[in-house]
């Protein structure tokens, strides 16, 4: 379970625990309980396929991605947000998605999408579904680079169906000169250089008391 810990320092290292309001002993206390979804066997990093076997998401008012995003640096570059004229609270998660009450929980089995690139949304949303699988959130794209930036790769980026507004404005997350990027794109519009990230599933989540 050495991911796990790993990912588990570096939220403590980023600050995530005064996020929260809470010290970093009680952060690992609570956030620990989700070790239980994770199995000893579970697969790495894969980054030319874009898949890892789970990712810790910390989701909770205190940590917008307003916040979070600029934790996310990738060979020296922090990441921007360029959603104007949108703001990332703008796009709220499905609410067939479920998301797990609490601070955390954990990503299970996700995909970058790499068999998706190029596809319209609509279309990549029903095979998402007909596979048995979910699309990510904003906050969870967020989390997932904030544990493994090198997940963006040129002409291997991803969208984010799991989050969405009242309009037909897509979220995704791309490098732009290098540096990631939180934007968005039309509903109606492929690109080759996008897919749509998904997961099989999500982790009961955890509350942290205060």
């Amino acid at each position: 379970m050495k991911a796990f810990e790993e990912q588990l320092d570096r939220l403590v290292a980023l600050g995530y625990p005064a996020m929260l309001g809470c010290s970093a002993g009680e952060f690992r206390e609570h956030l620990d309980g989700l070790r239980a979804h994770v199995s000893a066997e579970a697969p790495g990093l894969d980054v030319a396929e874009g898949t890892v076997a789970y990712v810790l998401v910390v989701n909770c008012a205190a940590a917008p991605v307003a916040k979070t995003l600029p934790l996310v640096v990738r060979d020296g570059r922090a990441a921007i947000e360029r959603l104007f004229p949108r703001k990332p609270d703008f796009f709220r998660p499905a609410p067939s998605l479920a998301i797990p009450s609490g601070h955390a929980y954990l990503l299970l089995d996700v995909d970058r999408g790499n068999s998706s690139l190029n596809a319209v949304p609509k279309d990549a949303r029903a095979r998402i579904a007909a596979e048995g699988r979910m699309p990510l959130t904003i906050e969870e794209g967020v989390a997932l680079l904030t544990q493994y930036p090198e997940f963006l790769q040129p002409n291997h980026c991803f969208m984010m169906l799991g989050s969405r507004g009242d309009d037909k404005r897509v979220p995704a997350l791309w490098l732009s000169g290098k540096q990631p990027k939180l934007g968005w794109c039309w509903e109606g519009n492929p690109h080759t250089w996008l897919g749509f990230a998904s997961c099989s599933g999500r982790s009961p989540g955890v509350a942290i008391p205060g």
